[in-house]
């Protein structure tokens, strides 16, 4: 009977087990990844600029000019717009002013200087090789 119990438990831990999922899904099907699944909503630089500090935004466009070590000037349909891209999240890729690439980060505001984003995701949409 001992040698049982343990058999029901890693029997029932199997079965309870396939039957969870990792993270948040509003969908009724099953997720089989982890992570948050969230409907992407794309803004234009001139939303941007109307959100507060530390909003999360995501835009699509073109970076125009580099203005500084990690500074870039990037565009879209609706302006221009400061925008701040660590090394670490070029991840060996090259962009050029003819390339669409969407970005993704947050919106810094400052007291002297104008409102940019950190930019933490770019992925390149189009290329123009």
């Amino acid at each position: 009977m001992k040698k049982l119990i343990p058999l029901f438990l890693i029997t029932a831990l199997s079965f309870t087990g396939s039957a969870m999922a990792d993270g948040f899904n509003n969908n009724t099907q099953l997720q089989t990844g982890g992570g948050f699944n969230n409907p992407l909503t794309i803004s234009t630089v001139e939303q941007a600029k109307q959100m507060n500090k530390d909003a999360w935004v995501t835009l699509q466009g073109k970076i125009v000019k580099q203005i500084g070590e990690e500074d870039y000037l990037f565009r879209d349909n609706t302006g221009d717009i400061n925008i701040e891209i660590d090394h670490k999240y070029w991840q060996g890729r090259t962009v050029t002013p003819d390339d669409i690439i969407q970005i993704t980060g947050e919106v810094d505001t400052h007291r002297f200087k104008p409102i940019d984003i950190d930019v933490k995701n770019l992925q390149i949409i189009s290329s123009a090789k």
